[in-house]
């Protein structure tokens, strides 16, 4: 079984796919994928589509979504390739299973996205641990380039799914802040303004990436445009949050505002947590 869920929700068994169009379905086997090889109990997957109270039919109801499961997965090993192989020889409710309390799908050897993008940013976390700055952007590109959108976004989310489409995009950024900080030390910091520009748009209150911005701008000789967009995040917080920037993001402001109008190597932000090091 191959999964896919960072971007739209696509899981096929024997290359055939097994994602059902009508949304309920979709949603049960989104929760399912995610949580591929471990049991996902009944409360769960019902408080997924119903919310706190779900309907007396909850139980029967959720009992025909997986059985229209089983008949995609059913169809797809009749119809898949890979005849004679281990796979080939199970029937639906080998990967489907009815356990105590849920069920459980099995992935089998299956390829899967999410293991691979964990994998490849695990890699680029201990590269930049041993200050392999070319092999951590290296790794940490890779994992990044497996995205093809907001995870599951075709796919409905009740409250665990949206729970795990959060924790899923809180990872996404953790490697895109510790992607960045590497190339910063590398002395990338033109190539990362266009893509800073974007990020700091969308996350307009993210301070690690206005930090990185801001040194990019700095190193590129336009300190001007790096204070002016301290001065842009710090009234949004005050504004929006009634914070003001972190003693880390100040330090650096200040650091940029002493430094004088020449743009010089400065040491990056040393963690996706936002601690950022002075110019010097």
């Amino acid at each position: 079984m191959d999964i896919g869920m960072l971007g739209s929700l696509a899981v096929r068994v024997r290359g055939v796919s097994i994602t059902p169009t009508a949304p309920k379905p979709r949603q049960v086997l989104a929760l399912l994928a995610l949580h591929a090889d471990q049991v996902v109990t009944v409360g769960t997957l019902a408080e997924e589509l119903w919310g706190a109270a779900p309907p007396r039919s909850a139980r029967p109801t959720l009992q025909t979504y997986i059985l229209q499961l089983r008949e995609h997965i059913a169809c797809a090993l009749r119809q898949g390739d890979g005849d004679g192989d281990e796979e080939g020889q199970r029937c639906a409710k080998d990967v489907l299973l009815t356990v105590p309390g849920g069920y459980l799908l099995k992935s089998g050897q299956g390829a899967s996205d999410l293991r691979d993008f964990e994998r490849l940013a695990g890699l680029g976390y201990r590269a930049m641990d041993a200050e392999d700055y070319p092999g951590a952007a290296a790794r940490l590109s890779e994992a990044l380039e497996l995205w093809t959108g907001p995870a599951l976004a075709d796919v409905h989310a009740g409250v665990h799914l949206e729970t795990e489409t959060r924790r899923l995009e809180e990872g996404r950024l953790c490697a895109l802040d510790q992607r960045i900080e590497a190339d910063l030390r590398l002395g990338r910091h033109r190539e990362l303004l266009a893509e800073l520009t974007v990020l700091v748009s969308r996350y307009p209150t993210h301070e690690s990436l206005c930090g990185q911005y801001m040194l990019a701008l700095h190193r590129s000789g336009r300190r001007g445009e790096a204070l002016n967009a301290y001065q842009q995040l710090r009234a949004r917080l005050v504004r929006n949050l009634g914070l003001e920037p972190s003693a880390a993001l100040a330090k650096l402001q200040r650091s940029i505002l002493m430094s004088g109008p020449a743009g010089v190597p400065a040491p990056a932000p040393t963690s996706a947590a936002g601690r950022l090091a002075p110019i010097g």
